[in-house]
């Protein structure tokens, strides 16, 4: 843990302007519902999508409906200047994130559609459609993503407040809140 904390803290010190690189995490923290107060890591799609240029201490994380955003959105207006949660399947990940892109987001989490993936990152890739994107694109792995949406189906809430991204390597390893069903 403080290895990966020190290398991205390396990466991202080294290298501002570019924002983070491939297998390369970043951290966002659910600051709301509070059962679900946890820093959780995500990973940048290799080669499409934009990148964090840009911190965001209180935004909302608007799950996608339908959950796969493969096409029109029926929740699309939320999803306008806030960052979506979408599952992944149905469509390639380049097409989910400019689905989430013409709707206005600023930037799209793609959760595993495997609910119990509490440790493997998929390699987001391009979709040989030479279409592009703008938006960051980040990986979650399906745990994560699961906990979140039911956190908020049982709140009855339409989205969480996230911080994004998070500087993890300025928070005693004992303070940092990790979700208990992931392992670091």
């Amino acid at each position: 843990m403080l290895r990966r904390s020190l290398w991205l803290c390396l990466c991202l010190c080294s290298c501002p302007a570019r924002g983070l690189r491939i297998h390369e995490y970043l951290y966002f923290q659910v600051l709301s519902p509070g059962d679900i107060r946890y820093i959780f890591t995500a990973t940048p799609a290799k080669d499409f999508g934009g990148v964090f240029n840009t911190r965001y201490d209180q935004i909302h994380l608007v799950p996608a409906d339908p959950p796969e955003a493969c096409g029109e959105l029926n929740n699309g207006v939320f999803i306008q200047d806030q960052i979506a949660l979408v599952e992944r399947g149905g469509c390639s990940f380049l097409s989910k994130t400019r689905v989430i892109q013409e709707h206005g987001g600023r930037a799209v989490i793609i959760a595993d559609n495997a609910y119990d993936n509490d440790s493997f990152y998929i390699e987001m890739i391009q979709d040989s459609t030479r279409r592009t994107a703008d938006i960051p694109a980040l990986f979650l792995l399906g745990r994560d993503g699961y906990m979140i949406r039911r956190s908020l189906e049982q709140h009855g809430l339409p989205w969480a407040v996230i911080s994004i991204p998070v500087n993890i390597t300025s928070i005693p390893t004992y303070e940092m809140m990790q979700p208990p069903w992931t392992f670091w």
